[in-house]
């Protein structure tokens, strides 16, 4: 896209909407968290600053952009914005990745290039949710990889979504 970087989101969604519960993943997919850091390696991270402080902390090789309303919020090692066009203009040329949370996915995903799914194929409890991002034309799906139910977590799907 000319004039601003790629911007792709990545969630894990379950069928119910549910994204997160009690300020943390509501399951445990080493194959998800395999596939986050593959894919948000390299990359300015731009999240809320509830998803923020749910991270183990830092994570390597990675931007960590915050968006919050606190104009007195600061995080060592974090980039602090207080809207999507500020977060935009730190990430200058780099690739944004958008982790979340639910307030901050509505925000970018008009403006998104890409959606990189884990679709948990459960309904799974949660207080934190997030319509279905393939709801209207905007999307099409263009890989689709699909990992049976194992060792008590649900079975789930990797889905890349490209705009139309």
């Amino acid at each position: 896209m000319t004039g601003r970087p790629s911007i792709t989101i990545v969630v894990a969604r379950a069928h119910n909407g549910t994204i997160g519960r009690d300020g943390g993943l509501p399951w445990h997919i080493p194959a998800d968290l395999k596939r986050f850091k593959a894919l948000t390696m390299g990359s300015a991270m731009i999240m809320g600053r509830k998803t923020f402080e749910s991270l183990p902390g830092l994570l390597p090789g990675r931007r960590h952009i915050v968006i919050t309303r606190d104009t007195g919020w600061q995080a060592a090692g974090a980039e602090t914005a207080h809207s999507r066009d500020e977060a935009l203009a730190l990430a200058g040329n780099d690739p944004v990745s958008v982790i979340g949370g639910a307030a901050i996915f509505a925000m970018f995903l008009p403006i998104a290039d890409r959606v990189e799914l884990t679709d948990v194929l459960a309904d799974i409890a949660g207080d934190t949710k997030m319509p279905d991002p393939r709801d209207g034309a905007a999307w099409h799906e263009t890989e689709v990889a699909v990992h049976a139910a194992a060792d008590g977590r649900p079975g789930f799907r990797f889905v890349t979504l490209e705009r139309i």
